[in-house]
């Protein structure tokens, strides 16, 4: 299943959800969501500094991954950014691929 790495950002509004709700009912909303598209929450972690939140988390395809950041994204209480993360096995399978590439200028 496709890992990816969500870093969040909360707006003022979304802020504002959190000190209401605390960090369990905003990890309990996010497990809905993920859960919901066949996913899995790895990780969550409240942090400090440009991000507020990060997450790792499983989902069956991209698609699911889109599907969770758009609805997201529309409630304005949060600005995120999802990273797909690749295994070893998986970067070693891309370094054995040919790949037919001219640098600019060459």
């Amino acid at each position: 299943m496709p890992k990816f790495l969500i870093q969040a950002t909360y707006t003022p509004e979304g802020t504002k959800g959190l000190l209401k709700e605390g960090a369990s009912g905003r990890h309990a909303a996010v497990d809905q969501v993920v859960t919901g598209l066949g996913g899995q929450v790895e990780a969550m972690y409240f942090t400090f500094g440009e991000n507020d939140i990060v997450l790792i988390v499983d989902f069956p395809d991209p698609v699911s991954m889109a599907a969770a950041s758009l609805a997201v994204k529309a409630s304005g209480a949060l600005r995120t950014r999802a990273t797909p993360l690749l295994t070893l096995d998986e970067i070693d399978e891309a370094a054995r691929r040919q790949v037919a590439f001219r640098a600019p200028g060459r």
